[in-house]
């Protein structure tokens, strides 16, 4: 079975209520779900490098501040991703799709409503744990 390691980047918004998320194209593996931004490891980069490299590339942003978040193993039919998840609390420039994709500022508490691909749905329950929606 193929193995993948991925970078993966949670950007959150000023106030650390909302991240920002990216529909996969179509045709791409788990297409059409959301995303947290990020992608390949290339071979011999290290993971922080490649998260910011990833961003950059898709976002174009420059990652100033982040912290590791969890690691998330899992198998699909075809393949193994391992994906090494960050929390990404500032950076420089403002998120733009790069490369066509939708990207959208969702709050944390309605992440629920979303499909994602099941390796991510952890990242969701991560983040709903450690960001507990605040009454207003």
């Amino acid at each position: 079975m193929e193995r993948i390691d991925v970078a993966v980047g949670v950007i959150l918004d000023s106030r650390q209520q909302s991240v920002l998320l990216a529909k996969r194209g179509a045709e791409v593996h788990q297409g059409g779900l959301w995303e947290f931004p990020g992608g390949k490891r290339e071979p011999g980069e290290i993971i922080r490098g490649a998260l910011r490299r990833e961003l950059r590339e898709e976002l174009a942003i420059e990652v100033t501040d982040c912290e590791p978040l969890l690691r998330v193993e899992h198998d699909y039919t075809d393949k193994h991703v391992a994906l090494d998840v960050w929390l990404v609390h500032r950076f420089v420039g403002e998120p733009h799709p790069v490369e066509g994709q939708e990207l959208r500022w969702v709050v944390i508490s309605d992440l629920d409503r979303l499909e994602f691909p099941a390796a991510n749905r952890a990242i969701v329950t991560e983040l709903k744990s450690r960001f507990p929606s605040v009454p207003f």
